[in-house]
């Protein structure tokens, strides 16, 4: 039996963690996050949310922050169906993405931890 080789780094997906921010007038919930990767999984459609590899990774309570690892192709189509959003659990919700980083070390130390 032949050994499988490895990917070589430049044949790899590249990955984006783009961290944001939801800004709602009443009570705040813990953990958004299935809610969120369900919207923006029926803007994208189901193919091409497979296709972007769209995965929650963190999400931090007390500043309602987020980070969502994304393919760098499809980064910019994931901001705009976060900025489509306009409800989370039935109240009046807003997404706004804060930024965009290429290591998980950075976007927590930058933007979620900061």
């Amino acid at each position: 039996m032949e050994k499988i080789k490895p990917l070589l780094p430049t044949l790899k997906e590249k990955k984006r963690y783009v961290v944001y921010e939801v800004i709602t007038t009443s009570c705040k919930k813990s953990d958004y996050s299935r809610e969120i990767l369900n919207n923006c999984k029926r803007f994208l459609g189901v193919l091409e949310s497979a296709k972007a590899g769209i995965m929650h990774v963190l999400f931090n309570k007390e500043k309602q922050r987020g980070v969502v690892r994304v393919s760098s192709k499809y980064m910019n189509k994931l901001k705009l169906s976060l900025m489509f959003i306009k409800q989370l659990d039935e109240e009046d919700a807003l997404i706004k993405s804060i930024g965009v980083s290429g290591t998980l070390r950075k976007a927590k130390e930058k933007y979620v931890a900061g």
